[in-house]
């Protein structure tokens, strides 16, 4: 007999379609659960995703302070009436980060309301948001959460990198709201991250029980990223992501490995995929090793382009030091690019540990991606046979329907937990 279709609500403070993973991760996985025969309602702040057709957007307003447009403006004397609002304007420029956790205020005051005639959804899936008021809501529903890597890591890296007390000061602020989640994260009915490498790490930093953690990996979109043989392959053109210029994704070691090889193979060129950051030291590193004119930002744009520029590329490089998943390198992969990346995180289990998709490298080494790519920008065979397995690797192992499938047996998993123990 068939199960029932799942009503499924997918929480996300921000669902940005074109940065941040969030909106591409609630749109595809979205679509892919209606396709399963679920209903699925994606409850997001600002700035808001780009769903399918099928899936529901429930609008969950913030006051938007990082809006480009509108960045830390003053909000309105009606938007003070509300103490959440108050409180998310108070922490953001005391230089806090409380936007997950009104984010979850908010959805929470909302759906207690709706739930007083009965239970809305079979199943609350929490993008990371981790705020306390979920909690909340456990009593009427089961509440699982995606936890894509550690944020620890994220934060260690970052003061390991800081320079100056006011920017280390400014980064432990920022920061302020780790401790909350953690604690969160311990009380969630099943916790779902990308991979195993974040599965060890979210049970040594941040305490979980292993035995309430799954893995599942994320999905590629190969409706984009997909080879696009009519566009001419570029000699000596490097590609790499820079979507968040954060110390963590290591941009600052590819550039020292392009100066490197740049002394025996002068025009060989980057492209990377975003904008320097403006807190971050990339652009006086750039101009102190003399490479102004050889790597180009593209700023933000669409993943066609991203798709099309992979089109173009010789080799995709993933310089960085930790990823909890490393989508780069599965786009690279799904557009048939040979990919060279570090072995921080979870790298080398999108890659593969084999050298067929692609060669590993430790990170933090300019030195070390300099060899890496040298040795495949003289194999042209070697660099089409790699692009060929990425591809492969991609599409057997790393879809949108089978992480939607998995996920489907991880709701259904804790809502009879859930059950028995009510009995």
């Amino acid at each position: 007999m068939p199960e029932e279709p799942l009503r499924i609500a997918l929480l996300t403070y921000r669902g940005n379609p074109r940065s941040g993973g969030q909106g591409i991760y609630v749109r595809l996985l979205g679509r892919e659960l209606v396709q399963l025969g679920h209903r699925v309602d994606v409850w997001s702040g600002q700035p808001y995703p780009e769903l399918i057709d099928g899936v529901n957007l429930v609008k969950v307003p913030s006051l938007d302070l990082w809006n480009e447009n509108a960045f830390f403006r003053f909000p309105t004397f009606s938007e003070l009436r509300d103490p959440i609002n108050v409180s998310e304007y108070a922490r953001t420029v005391t230089g806090g980060f409380p936007e997950p956790f009104t984010f979850a205020q908010r959805v929470a005051r909302k759906l207690t309301q709706l739930n007083g005639s009965g239970p809305r959804y079979d199943v609350l899936h929490d993008n990371q948001t981790l705020g306390p008021a979920l909690l909340g809501l456990q009593s009427h529903t089961p509440l699982v959460a995606t936890i894509h890597h550690p944020v620890t890591r994220d934060r260690r890296i970052a003061l390991q990198s800081a320079q100056g007390i006011r920017t280390r000061y400014g980064l432990l602020r920022w920061y302020t709201f780790l401790p909350t989640q953690l604690k969160v994260s311990r009380k969630l009915d099943r916790v779902m991250t990308v991979s195993e490498a974040s599965r060890d790490d979210l049970q040594g930093e941040y305490g979980i029980d292993r035995d309430r953690i799954r893995v599942v990996g994320i999905g590629i979109d190969t409706e984009v990223f997909y080879p696009r043989r009519e566009i001419e392959r570029e000699e000596e053109l490097l590609v790499c992501t820079l979507s968040a210029d954060s110390p963590i994704k290591g941009f600052v070691y590819l550039l020292d490995a392009l100066a490197l090889l740049r002394r025996e193979r002068p025009n060989l060129r980057l492209r990377a995929v975003g904008s320097p950051g403006r807190k971050t030291t990339t652009q006086k590193h750039l101009e102190r090793l003399g490479l102004q004119d050889a790597v180009e930002f593209t700023g933000k744009i669409e993943a066609d382009d991203i798709a099309r520029l992979y089109a173009r590329a010789t080799i995709a490089v993933v310089p960085s030091l930790y990823e909890g998943f490393g989508l780069p390198a599965g786009e690279a992969m799904a557009c048939e690019v040979p990919v060279v990346a570090t072995t921080g995180g979870a790298l080398p289990e999108v890659v593969g540990r084999d050298g067929k998709a692609g060669l590993l490298v430790e990170p933090r080494s300019g030195e070390a991606l300099a060899k890496g790519i040298d040795a495949l920008l003289d194999a042209p065979e070697r660099r089409r046979a790699m692009g060929e397995e990425g591809r492969a690797r991609v599409q057997s192992l790393f879809t949108w329907r089978r992480a939607a499938e998995r996920r489907v047996e991880i709701y259904r998993e804790a809502i009879a937990e859930r059950k028995s123990a009510a009995c």
